[in-house]
């Protein structure tokens, strides 16, 4: 009895250092995930050329991406949506993101032009897609027929709420799909396209939005890139070869490295220590110097105040810019690198119009609403001239993602 009272105190100590050690090592960091989806598969060929189908270009490239990843970014964990001629649904590809907590979501399709183009022949380069609150119509085009496929899963009312891919009405659905993944998925876009021109060769079509809805359903940073044209022959030999492949996912890997190089940490959305140390630091200086402005004299305080005040409604006066405190909802409508003068014609008469800065470029807004609903109903008229207009948000003047 003694004997066994003895083991078993030995073993209590032995499973408190064992607990002790595993409390001290720190616990290991989620690898960086990237999920890529090969569009299309088995009985869904996609768009198809003379010779080859887009299903298998999508898969080649697939493929070959997430083994120079392998090599190249070691401890980077690669998910496929499929990594074989097998059929998954679109709101199957997202589950797999979802579920494996991807950091970036890369969709690898190849585009086409109708059967009675008279481009078809000659039509050629590469565009990376983002989500978009609505496209324009030369891109609803494509996200139509890339959406399309759910027409091949039957009954699809409840997996995708009701959405019915070739209404344009049905495309209301993305309206308030910005998020706080929208601007690092324009960067990764733009990082990607950048490659794919310079490394691959491919002619620039630039980067585009789309309502694609594998985008819309992933919880994450995404785009869809459409590769080249196969209904073009030159560009389809270039697709369905093995040299071409290989170019095509050196590039998309370059441009996913060129993003996250530039990216402060693993997740741009989180805070990491110096950020927080600049906080607290701003946050010491505001203090000592609202200490230090409440030692002046009344008198010439409450003088610079009268002049501040002043100034800053003289400034409103001058510009259209609302003066907003609190929080209030605006619709942007228009992007430009140079500053256009109020009253052009390029704002189609829209009088309350304000701007902000942001990324190099000046965005121009709508109105001030004081809520989202208010802008939204709004925004139906707006987009008469401004189809891909949207609603955004700020606070004491500041926009918030």
């Amino acid at each position: 009895m003694i004997r066994h009272s003895r083991i078993t105190s030995i073993n209590g100590i032995w499973a408190s250092i064992i607990l002790f050690i595993a409390m001290a090592i720190p616990a290991a960091a989620a690898p960086y995930t990237i999920v890529i989806d090969a569009g299309h598969g088995a009985h869904d060929a996609g768009a198809s050329g003379q010779e080859v189908k887009e299903k298998d270009i999508n898969l080649g490239v697939a493929l070959k991406l997430g083994k120079i990843m392998s090599k190249e970014m070691p401890g980077t964990k690669i998910v496929y949506t499929r990594d074989n001629d097998t059929y998954v649904t679109l709101q199957g590809r997202a589950d797999i993101a979802n579920k494996a907590k991807g950091d970036l979501f890369i969709s690898i399709h190849t585009n086409s032009l109708d059967q009675n183009s008279p481009n078809r022949n000659t039509v050629k380069g590469t565009s990376v897609y983002t989500l978009a609150p609505r496209g324009a119509k030369s891109n609803l085009d494509v996200a139509m027929r890339e959406n399309s496929v759910i027409k091949l899963e039957g009954d699809n009312s409840t997996k995708y709420e009701g959405f019915d891919p070739s209404s344009d009405e049905s495309y209301i659905i993305f309206e308030m799909s910005q998020n706080k993944f929208m601007d690092n998925s324009a960067k990764l876009a733009a990082a990607i396209q950048k490659r794919l021109v310079s490394g691959a060769g491919r002619a620039d079509r630039g980067v585009r939005q789309g309502n694609f809805w594998v985008l819309h359903a992933t919880a994450m940073p995404s785009v869809l890139i459409e590769l080249d044209f196969i209904c073009n022959p030159e560009q389809e030999k270039y697709l369905g070869s093995e040299k071409g492949q290989q170019e095509l996912a050196k590039a998309i890997f370059n441009g996913i490295k060129d993003y996250r190089s530039a990216l402060p940490s693993k997740d741009s959305t989180t805070t990491t220590e110096t950020d927080q140390a600049k906080s607290k630091k701003k946050a010491t200086e505001s203090k000592s110097k609202k200490k230090a402005d409440n030692q002046k004299p009344l008198a010439t305080e409450s003088k610079k105040e009268d002049k501040k005040t002043k100034k800053a409604t003289a400034a409103a006066s001058a510009s259209s810019e609302p003066v907003a405190t609190g929080t209030d909802y605006r619709i942007q409508f228009l992007i430009s690198s140079r500053k256009i003068p109020a009253g052009s014609p390029k704002f189609h008469g829209l009088k309350n119009v304000s701007n902000y800065n942001e990324g190099g470029m000046i965005k121009y807004t709508y109105g001030s609403f004081k809520t989202e609903r208010e802008a939204v109903n709004e925004l139906k008229k707006i987009r008469k001239d401004f189809p891909d207009a949207f609603v955004i948000r700020f606070v004491d003047g500041k926009r918030i993602k």
